[in-house]
């Protein structure tokens, strides 16, 4: 067969060799936000680095290497002595050593910290975004561990370093450390109440012995783990390492691996203790809940970030498709449908990264206490945390849908890595509370939490008058809040309205004007329809298009 049958034409090359970062003008501008005059000039630099490294072919390469190379689980040695361990590829640790010394579990010390950080996990995230988790659960562990004075002194500092060690250790050998949690079980769910594993106290104050079960342990090779289980007063969390201050194993038997839809790269368990499962108490014994919260709220607002990524990388990919690929006469780009699909998945990806950029200050304001501000970023974060968990990953799998099918067949092919999206995609709507824990959520504290309300409000008020379409729409959830007759069956609807309401806000203030006119015209003013690439033709869309493409 002639040669000539197989010359390759009108396909895009790779989007490798750019600069995540400032590529994404919706997250720079965001950074340039919230972070203060003084901190920019670092942050931007480290950003950069970290998002040219992102965007090279070898860190793609790793990303696609620790996925199509899950991790294998090892019960035992070759003489039968219980290991318990997890082989993963050389890409993952690759990956880890490359994010943790960027600083993405170092956020609660440093001024702007939570700003730097969820760029950076947003960055990251593009890449791959299975070892997002155990970043996650150790930068979100650092609040839980605060409850014990004593715990956190030895643990905190090597869970915020930038090195990262693989080997088990114990934790006074190691210049850092990664943490994990397992609270689900079998038999309860998202109903943590209903664990059955058990805490046994010992003489030694604040040591106890477990027994029980945990139906999912993500990233089992963690150095410590946050557990919540039944204590003598009541559920209480705990902290259990891998290795002990001796060096001995703890007993922490990895029972098998669970065989996901997504999160390939990552290794999620199921793990027993066997009654010497040795264990720190964190916090009071019966306040596990009260404890374990702080974790919780930071994982799901990483949930929304690296829902963002995924959005990003999806729009990233479609608009440098549609820009090399011809088809019909002339580059897709250049189509008028194709175009209004390309804005509308740009719209949605900004609105994604404003919200969870938008948490992460309020994050920073948080921690400089003893201020009113700081008590109002407080209030808001739990009303604004959950709504935006819900509705942000909500939106990702149609999104990342839609985006994989601008690359027609190519985009269903496991080599274009849209595939890998689509499979993550719904990950972050599960984890960390599905869809009703979160709307419940914002029921919850709607009805307990003035503050929380009050602080929403003022959010989106700052931004009244500016927009007729919001200005209704801050009406229209005005009316649903004044009467709560059925709220739990009305839940979700309301939580839609009210993230809809608050991304409408944030974008009106600081997105460019095409970018807020398509947002509050099609989610706001009811000019657009179910699916996306339905915007109002009079908009502004080759500058929404070209504002999400990236220069390679």
């Amino acid at each position: 067969m002639a040669a000539t049958t197989h010359t390759v034409t009108n396909q895009a090359p790779p989007l490798v060799g750019y600069d995540v970062f400032t590529s994404d003008l919706a997250l720079a501008e965001a950074v340039e936000r919230h972070l203060a005059p003084e901190l920019l000039a670092e942050a931007r630099e480290d950003l950069v680095v970290l998002g040219r490294a992102t965007g090279s072919a070898q860190v793609q390469e790793w990303g696609a290497r620790a996925n199509a190379n899950p991790p294998r689980l090892r019960t035992h040695d070759r003489y039968g002595h219980r290991i318990d361990e997890v082989d993963f590829d050389p890409a993952w640790h690759r990956l880890l050593g490359k994010s943790v010394g960027a600083g993405l579990t170092d956020a609660w010390g440093r001024p702007g910290g939570h700003v730097r950080r969820a760029a950076g996990f947003l960055v990251v995230s593009q890449a791959e975004a299975g070892h997002g988790c155990p970043l996650s659960m150790t930068h979100a562990a650092v609040p839980a561990l605060r409850a014990e004075p004593e715990l956190a002194e030895v643990w905190e500092p090597a869970a915020t370093s930038h090195v990262y060690e693989q080997e088990l250790r114990p934790v006074a050998e190691k210049a850092g450390v990664l943490l994990g949690m397992a609270m689900t079980e079998k038999q309860g769910g998202s109903d943590v109440r209903a664990n059955t594993t058990e805490a046994h106290p010992l003489a030694a104050d604040g040591e106890y012995v477990l027994t029980g079960h945990k139906w999912f342990c993500s990233a089992p090779m963690s150095d410590a783990f946050l557990v919540l289980a039944q204590a003598p007063a009541g559920l209480t969390c705990f902290l259990v390492p891998r290795v002990l201050a001796d060096g001995s194993r703890n007993a922490f038997a990895l029972q098998r691996l669970k065989d996901k839809l997504g999160n390939r790269s990552n290794a999620s368990a199921e793990v027993e203790f066997d009654g010497t499962t040795w264990a720190r108490r964190v916090g009071e014994e019966g306040r596990g809940l009260r404890t374990i919260m702080g974790m919780v709220a930071a994982t799901r607002l990483d949930c929304v970030l690296g829902s963002a990524a995924l959005m990003r990388q999806a729009v990233a990919q479609a608009v440098h498709h549609c820009a090399y690929r011809e088809a019909f006469g002339g580059p897709l780009i250049e189509k008028p449908l194709m175009r209004n699909v390309l804005a509308d998945l740009t719209v949605e990806s900004e609105a994604a990264t404003v919200l969870g950029m938008r948490l992460a200050a309020a994050y920073d304001a948080v921690g400089n206490d003893g201020t009113g501000h700081a008590e109002q970023e407080r209030a808001l974060l739990r009303i604004a945390v959950p709504a935006a968990k819900y509705w942000v990953t909500k939106r990702c799998t149609p999104m990342v849908a839609e985006a994989l099918e601008c690359l027609g067949g190519n985009g269903y092919v496991e080599e274009s890595g849209m595939p890998r999206l689509l499979r993550e995609s719904p990950l972050n709507s599960v984890w960390e509370g599905s869809g009703n824990v979160q709307a419940l959520d914002v029921v919850r504290a709607l009805r307990t939490e003035p503050a929380a309300l009050d602080a929403l409000l003022r959010e989106v008020g700052a931004a009244r008058g500016a927009d007729h379409r919001l200005d209704r729409a801050i009406r229209g959830l005005l009316v649903e809040l004044a009467d709560l007759e059925g709220i739990e069956a009305r839940a979700r609807r309301l939580t839609e309205r009210l993230a809809l309401v608050l991304q409408g806000a944030l974008l009106v203030r600081w997105a460019p004007p095409e970018v807020a006119d398509a947002f509050c015209a099609s989610r706001l003013g009811g000019d657009g329809g179910s699916a996306f690439g339905t915007l109002p033709h009079t908009l502004d869309l080759r500058a929404l298009v070209e504002r999400a493409r990236v220069e390679v």
